[in-house]
């Protein structure tokens, strides 16, 4: 059968040696944003939900499948990630002929973590090409301990969870020997536009979380922007996660559109 078809308003891109990207159609170049995934995994389909939402605001978005092993119905494990796989992800992103040489992360759980513990790493060590904005939704305060699916994870804060100390999730230019659990994340140290968010009945990974990292910014002079959703869980219902995304939305806007 033939016939018309309407043109797509949001197309796949490849990202060499990478993976998908999902953006508006044209020629561009667009704001990018890395989307970091939670425990749920790179293949479970939300962080690729996530970037089509960015894509449909005219952002290009690429889910960055960070965790190791899993398939489509598993998660795979969160144990000696090395983080600077994603300083290069971010690298080969600015220079993607499709961006406009600005890039966002945008984190969510684990993922929150993950972008909140590149950056200050990068800060900590002069690593040129930070990320010009980061978004941190439900993010940790300190470095979790590893996470495989197979077994069982308490709720709640991992500031005051007993972690084994060898239980690690990060590596860090080969080495894990400062990423041990409960160490803080030193975000203070980055110093360029960053949202944090969570929900305040989130029984998943408490907001005491981010009301200490909100604390700790601005007691070292930053100014996040931070918004707490009441009565909202880890993952919101319908008004909490448009409300989020009308937030997020707005603030990638602000920093990564060319002026």
């Amino acid at each position: 059968m033939t016939g018309t078809h309407s043109p797509l308003s949001i197309v796949r891109r490849l990202l060499p040696d990478f993976g998908t990207t999902y953006g508006p159609a044209g020629d561009g170049p667009y704001p990018s944003i890395l989307v970091l995934h939670g425990s749920e995994g790179g293949l479970s389909g939300w962080s690729h939900r996530n970037a089509v939402l960015l894509a449909a605001h005219g952002f290009v978005a690429y889910p960055h499948p960070y965790s190791l092993g899993g398939t489509a119905g598993t998660a795979g494990s969160i144990t000696f990630v090395p983080l600077a796989r994603s300083v290069v992800a971010l690298s080969a992103l600015r220079a993607a002929p499709f961006c406009n040489g600005k890039v966002g992360f945008y984190g969510a759980s684990r993922g929150g973590e993950h972008a909140l513990l590149v950056a200050s790493l990068m800060a900590r060590d002069g690593v040129d090409g930070l990320p010009d904005a980061i978004a941190a939704h439900s993010p940790a305060d300190v470095v979790c301990g590893a996470f495989d699916a197979r077994r069982w994870r308490d709720r709640g804060d991992p500031g005051w969870q007993v972690w084994d100390p060898a239980d690690r999730s990060w590596t860090w230019r080969g080495s894990s020997d400062d990423l041990t659990p409960t160490t803080p994340i030193e975000i203070e140290r980055y110093e360029g536009p960053l949202f944090l968010s969570h929900g305040t009945a989130d029984t998943t990974w408490d907001v005491a979380m981010t009301r200490r990292l909100e604390g700790r910014l601005k007691a070292n002079g930053r100014s996040p922007e931070v918004h707490y959703y009441e009565g909202q869980n880890h993952i919101g219902d319908s008004d909490g996660e448009n409300d989020h995304h009308e937030r997020l939305i707005a603030f990638f806007q602000r920093h990564l559109t060319d002026d």
